[in-house]
């Protein structure tokens, strides 16, 4: 988010768009080059991820961002989302094969081989920068009105020396309830200021940096926190239990079922970042409105869980992958502009606590107690949770129904949400581009 402020939303959809292929790829990597072996896995797990991640801490650093837009980065992302669609295509058909076909050997480490290079391929863009350097052009100077993390400290230090307090803003106008309706306690405080009674402080306005303290006091930061905690909680609870509805809905073998949500959760993700980073720069559309209509489209395909009808079930696994990959890159750059950089890390990583809530209310106590109920009723037994098979549609059509209705709420908290913060985009975005606001020592 630092190193391309003007790009948060491709960032976000790239960065969580791999996330989204990952497990397709250990998947690939457990089934051939560790022999499906579960001790291998865990000695994988437990020192091969973190070595690999200590080397690569060495080359994730802070950079001066571009002062415009510039398009040889922009040609840079374009590489690498064609490289992660390459490779979720071809994870997905390589399974799809897998599954279908008894291969050989060779070709399944073939398969492996040229699924590492796909996964390497972004890897091109350093080498060739490296090897062929550009000169430094102007928009290679830094800008204090861009959002990157040296001047989003430095802004703070410097607000007062370079702005007049008084100094009408040409933005005043689109400003509405970003400012809050506080016009008048600030006329006060800037005479007293003035005067010298009091020192300068003020609350930060939606766009500043916060603080964890003064974050959880807003109330668009929980109504953004409880619209993702709808959308990747009910997504998460269809997720782990993809397997068991495919088996009670009369599929025996779910391995397609699964690598078509897993691809289809890639493809919101990208898509999520790519489509909202265009339509914030055109027209200013605030990032959450895609969490609305992502949403919308759950309340539809919950009810198509839930009907069970033949035909459907592939269609339905497809809708809510996509719609829950958007929750997670439309969260992301959203947190960062409606409070800033600064503390990103610690609001991101809390708005993240949505998925592992929604995951224990809906997957863990919903659906479960539901599917158990019902299994038990099918067997003649009145104990729950004796770890019985259930089939047929009654297993989760009551889990679905309430996911529904669960998904109809966050919806109405996304329209309340998205009401509130467009003033906000429309400040941030009015030259098609993010820009700081004018203000940012509060």
């Amino acid at each position: 988010m630092r190193n391309f402020p003007l790009s948060r939303g491709t960032v976000a959809g790239i960065l969580k768009g791999y996330v989204g292929l990952s497990a397709a790829v250990f998947t690939e990597i457990y089934s051939v080059l560790l022999h499906s072996s579960s001790s291998n896995l865990l000695l994988f797990l437990a020192l091969g991820i973190p070595m690999l991640c200590f080397i690569m801490m060495y080359f994730v650093r802070p950079c001066t961002p571009a002062s415009g837009e510039d398009s040889v980065e922009q040609g840079h992302f374009l590489f690498i989302q064609a490289a992660s669609i390459v490779l979720g295509i071809y994870l997905l058909t390589t399974t799809i094969l897998s599954d279908a076909l008894s291969l050989s050997t060779p070709i399944s480490y073939t398969f492996v081989f040229i699924m590492i290079l796909l996964l390497m391929a972004p890897l091109a863009i350093p080498v060739k920068m490296t090897l062929y350097p550009m000169k430094t052009s102007k928009l290679g100077t830094s800008d204090p009105s861009i959002g990157s993390s040296g001047h989003l400290t430095q802004e703070e230090g410097n607000v007062d020396k370079t702005e007049p307090l008084l100094t009408p803003s040409s933005s005043t106008s689109n400003l509405g309830s970003f400012r809050e309706n506080d016009d008048g306690s600030e006329v006060a405080m800037l005479l007293a200021e003035g005067e010298g009674a009091v020192k300068k402080k003020r609350r930060p306005k939606r766009g500043d940096n916060f603080t964890f303290g003064e974050v959880v006091m807003k109330a668009d930061f929980w109504l953004l926190f409880l619209v993702y905690f709808v959308g990747v909680g009910s997504g998460v609870t269809v997720l782990n239990n993809l397997a068991q509805i495919g088996i009670a809905q009369g599929m025996h073998d779910t391995k397609i079922l699964l690598s078509l949500f897993s691809f289809c959760n890639f493809v919101g993700r990208l898509g999520g970042g790519v489509v909202s980073e265009h339509f914030v720069r055109s027209r200013t559309t605030p990032r959450t409105v895609w969490m609305t209509l992502t949403q919308i489209i759950m309340i539809v395909t919950y009810l198509l869980f839930a009907s069970a009808m033949n035909g459907t079930l592939y269609i339905a696994t497809a809708l809510i992958g996509i719609c829950f990959g958007v929750q997670f890159s439309v969260m992301i750059p959203t947190v960062s502009e409606l409070f800033g950089l600064k503390n990103f890390g610690l609001f991101s990583n809390f708005m993240a606590l949505g998925n592992p809530i929604g995951a224990f209310l809906f997957s863990g106590l919903l659906a479960g107690y539901i599917y158990d109920h019902e299994a038990a009723k099918q067997h003649g037994i009145d104990r729950i949770g004796s770890g019985l098979s259930c089939l047929g549609p009654n297993c989760f059509r009551l889990t679905f129904l309430v996911l529904a209705g669960v998904c109809g709420v966050g919806t109405i908290l996304s329209v309340i949400l998205t009401t509130r913060i467009k003033p906000v985009y429309q400040m941030l975005y009015s030259g098609g581009s993010f820009r700081l606001p004018q203000s940012t020592n509060h």
